[in-house]
């Protein structure tokens, strides 16, 4: 990200995450309860563990907005863990008085988490510095920043939206409609399919009773997005690298695809490439198959993306493991965790893309204030028209 960059810091269980937007134009409309209706829709969805049922997400606008504007200066973000009071001295900045008051060590990684692979590459001997940052309670600090992001969208008329596309194999055949958004969001796992959904929820209360987790699909659409983003000139300014690297960086994202996706190499050029038009002053494609991205470079149709979430890698049912420092053969250990988090993750890579292609817009088009942007947008569509 070059235009819009944003630092997260905090732990899952440490006093507060914290977030630093910076890039954000100047007069841009956002208020906390734009932010706090992203955090609270990222607790929700069936499968969830007890931590949401502590937690109670809400940001402090710390700096970067004014009277309800940006001000152009970096913007500042805060969200309070209340689950921090229950653990204690565990993750004290400053050393016990003495050795006996430390936490117990933990020394027995997670298959498939980040455990065993943190605790090599900081030389550790306690795993809990590195639960603590590669949790995806680290999310909710870039759902906030994603939740301003989507304000900078809304200035050129976007909305980035997402459903569940599958949990557990279980598939749904409803295609996505915004004018469904509410009856998505009301769903408890998020899926414009009710027949589906039923399935879905089953299937992770059977996974919740054998111990063990679920795995999906969750699919984001940009809707509204202007044409002419990204570059085919360079591999890393093409459109569909930022979005895949940004979606990537999600915890327990295993694959994305664009449009077809992976359904493009069963099929001949004839039945995927999109056919052209012009009208209204406009041009036009008979078919959205590349998912609003060709070439690198937005085509105006809608973005649509898919992201495979693996299942969470803590499970009731506990895996083999090895302790750190013996070598003893082990069962994994369980931490408090979810049974599926598929709704959540939808969330969160709307968040991650909303950032991803509003730092791509402001390349693009450049502007100190949100008005600017606007402005410059819709001169590109009026060279575009006469083109």
């Amino acid at each position: 990200m070059t235009r819009l960059r944003y630092l997260t810091a905090g732990e899952s269980h440490g006093l507060q995450l914290t977030a630093i937007l910076e890039g954000c134009p100047a007069g841009v409309a956002v208020a906390a309860e734009h932010i706090d209706t992203d955090l609270q829709r990222r607790q929700h969805g069936y499968g969830r563990g007890g931590r949401m049922a502590i937690e109670r997400d809400r940001a402090q606008v710390l700096g970067g907005v004014r009277y309800g504007r940006t001000t152009g200066a970096p913007i500042a973000l805060a969200i309070a863990n209340r689950d921090a009071g229950n653990w204690g001295a565990t993750l004290a900045v400053e050393p016990p008085p003495s050795d006996d008051e430390r936490a117990a060590p933990v020394r027995v990684p997670r298959p498939g988490h980040a455990d065993l692979g943190g605790a090599l590459l900081y030389d550790l001997d306690d795993v809990r510095d590195v639960i603590e940052r590669a949790s995806a309670r680290e999310t909710a600090a870039r759902v906030a920043c994603g939740a301003v992001a989507k304000r900078i969208l809304a200035h050129v008329g976007c909305q980035v939206v997402s459903h569940v596309v599958a949990i557990g194999g279980i598939h749904s055949a409803v295609p996505f409609n915004i004018n469904d958004r509410t009856t998505v969001e009301a769903d408890p796992v998020r899926c414009a399919d009710a027949e589906a959904s039923a399935r879905m929820c089953a299937a992770i209360d059977a996974a919740a009773a054998a111990g063990d987790t679920l795995g999906g699909i969750v699919e984001i659409l940009a809707i509204g997005y202007p044409p002419g983003v990204g570059s085919y000139a360079h591999g890393d300014r093409r459109l569909q690298s930022a979005l895949a690297a940004a979606v990537l960086t999600i915890p327990a994202i295993k694959g994305v695809e664009f449009g077809l996706g992976f359904a493009v190499a069963d099929r001949p050029g004839s039945a995927v490439h999109d056919p052209l038009g012009y009208a209204d002053d406009s041009y036009s494609r008979g078919g959205n198959n590349a998912g609003g991205i060709e070439g690198g470079i937005s085509t105006g149709e809608p973005i649509v993306l898919r992201a495979a979430m693996k299942p969470i890698a803590t499970l009731r049912s506990p895996l083999p493991s090895v302790e750190l420092g013996t070598h003893r053969f082990v069962e994994s250990r369980f931490e408090r965790s979810d049974v599926c988090a598929v709704p959540a993750a939808g969330v969160v890579a709307e968040a991650v893309v909303a950032l991803a292609l509003a730092d791509a817009l402001l390349e693009r088009f450049g502007g100190a204030t949100g008005d600017d942007l606007t402005d410059a947008v819709a001169a590109f569509r009026r060279r575009c028209a006469a083109r």
